[in-house]
């Protein structure tokens, strides 16, 4: 009954933001079908799949209960509500007593609807409890600010080197026992799990420890960018790194040759996979960790960032029976989310869907997936050949690395399967000429190709701390941007603490998709150069990574200096 009432005012939250103009119908599944799977409050999935930041959520939630939204930032708080309220338990259920009337106590919190808080607020306080909503970010805020942090919830930075100063003396030996055995250590397992916990919560794609000559450096990707995190003592460096290495199942002993590993946490009720390399550099082994959170790869087409017409072009691939279509751009650019998402798209009983990947990163249902294997000699040439005795319809090539690949994925785009996979060039052009180049005749790459997607990504504006401005004439003569009648805005983030003052929160695509055509096709038989295939694509209304990133500027959802930052001058 519970998880009955839980979905039903899901669907009526969502019900009011699409009519509120605020969300699409197919966002509203996405987001339904995700928190169905993760359980997490629908704020924070709408939040993590890009779609609301979570005020507007709350706010909504606000007005449909017929209850109050607070903002605690400039908040007169009552001593006497404080006072009735223990940190603990204020702490433990996210709430923020506001004031005391009588024997009503009125309480922010995150869900209003949540009875079982409310009944708990009650059986400790002796008071009626009315809700009022506010912000996860806000509550947490002000919890620090006026009750400060008990010890049960101190996991800071600072007190768990100062325990590990105090138990552990300076590194000595690096013995395979003496290593694990100092791995093993509470202090380094709470240090090692405050790394990848913070990570998480900051929304790393990658976690980095770098080891310099006098000490060791923790660096975390968040949004395509790398930011410093922390200096740990470099005498922990081997005990950090064997901690690691014991968790992702790798050898301890062995520090000369490169290794890779991985495991799986639970944080917040989130499974996340990481994947583990290390590297032998002069000042020890570099370890670098990448995050791959479950929740952030079951996103639709519609959510990856394509504009209406470039998503109608990508549909209209993805429906046809046989062919082949590329996606392209440089490690981290998103290929592997968008090959996914296309793959979800068109997922469905009658199909059957196989893939051969390396590594496989997420598991999908109803489709089956194979792991390269060179050891057993299971390489993408091999996986493919076998594949294609499974009576496939669709198959996914993780990517393309060498002529025999590429030759099988091509005669099967021509025997009637669908083919999706990777190449690294710079742009959609650059695969059909990267094709040759690997030895595929012209004429066969001319018949299976259906197009070419390329693509970066970019950093959203962080929506709370967004501002316009009038761009200088220079600027826009720069962009080739010709200003019209009416003045041209742009957008930026002023930076906040909800976006770590970077004035980003979020990472969108920009796209070149490329459409294979008569005049393409015949271009591609006389083997021209990718530059003449670029104009006749341009001619075709191509929109080129630049050209789409800045349509995306202009509509205030990134900034004009990240698509100067990702893509080349046209």
């Amino acid at each position: 009954m519970a998880d009955y009432a839980l979905k039903s005012s899901s669907q009526r939250l969502l019900e009011a933001l699409i009519q509120r103009g605020l969300l699409t119908e197919k966002q509203a599944e996405n987001a339904l079908s995700e928190q169905r799977s993760s359980g997490d409050p629908l704020y924070k999935v709408l939040e993590r799949m890009g779609y609301l930041p979570p005020e507007e959520v709350l706010r909504t939630t606000a007005e449909i209960l017929e209850v109050p939204f607070v903002s605690l930032a400039d908040y007169a708080v009552d001593p006497d509500a404080l006072q009735t309220l223990p940190a603990e338990l204020a702490h433990e259920l996210k709430v923020f007593p506001l004031f005391r009337i009588g024997d009503v106590l009125t309480v922010a919190m995150t869900d209003p609807g949540d009875i079982a808080v409310i009944d708990r607020i009650h059986a400790h306080t002796g008071l009626e409890v009315e809700p009022a909503v506010a912000t996860e970010d806000d509550i947490l805020s002000a919890i620090e600010t006026h009750y400060g942090i008990p010890k049960a919830f101190d996991t800071s930075l600072d007190k768990v080197l100062q325990e590990i100063v105090r138990e552990q003396p300076e590194e000595t030996a690096s013995a395979a026992e003496e290593l694990k055995a100092k791995a093993e250590e509470a202090p380094v397992i709470k240090l090692v799990n405050l790394i990848i916990a913070q990570a998480i919560r900051d929304r790393a794609s990658d976690i980095h420890i770098e080891p310099e000559e006098r000490h060791l450096r923790v660096r975390y990707r968040i949004d395509g960018v790398l930011h410093e995190a922390f200096q740990p003592p470099k005498h922990l460096q081997a005990a950090i790194t064997s901690r690691i290495k014991i968790l992702a199942q790798m050898d301890i002993a062995e520090t000369r040759v490169p290794q890779d590993g991985r495991f799986q946490v639970r944080l917040d009720t989130r499974e996340v996979d990481i994947r583990v390399s290390t590297l032998p550099t002069v000042h020890g082994e570099n370890v670098v960790m990448r995050i791959l959170d479950k929740s952030n790869i079951f996103l639709g087409l519609e959510d990856l960032g394509f504009l209406p017409d470039t998503l109608e072009k990508v549909k209209q691939m993805l429906s046809s029976a046989y062919g082949i279509i590329l996606v392209t751009g440089p490690t981290g650019s998103g290929k592997t989310t968008t090959l996914y998402s296309a793959l979800q798209s068109i997922n469905s009983i009658e199909k059957n869907i196989i893939t051969i990947e390396d590594p496989v990163e997420y598991r999908l249902p109803l489709i089956r997936q194979a792991q390269v294997n060179p050891k057993t000699g299971l390489t993408f040439a091999a996986g493919l050949r076998s594949i294609l005795r499974q009576d496939p319809d669709v198959v996914m090539v993780g990517e393309i690395r060498d002529s025999e690949t590429a030759s099988i994925a091509v005669q099967a785009a021509l025997t009637g399967h669908l083919v999706l996979s990777t190449l690294h060039t710079n742009d959609a052009p650059g695969a059909i000429t990267r094709l040759t180049d690997m030895g595929v005749e012209p004429f066969l790459t001319a018949s299976a190709t259906l197009g070419v997607i390329a693509q970066r990504l970019v950093r959203k504006i962080c929506p709370h701390c967004r501002v316009s401005y009038e761009p200088s004439p220079a600027l826009l003569e720069e962009l080739g941007i010709k200003p019209g009648n009416r003045p041209i805005k742009l957008y930026r983030g002023e930076g906040c603490r909800h976006c770590k003052r970077t004035g980003y929160k979020g990472r969108i695509g920009i796209h070149e998709v490329m459409v294979m055509n008569d005049e393409l096709r015949e271009l591609v038989l006389k083997r021209v150069s990718s530059d003449v295939l670029r104009k006749a694509a341009i001619r075709h209304k191509m929109r080129t990574l630049r050209q789409d990133g800045l349509i995306k500027a202009l509509r205030g959802i990134t900034t004009v200096e990240e698509v100067v930052r990702v893509t080349n001058l046209e």
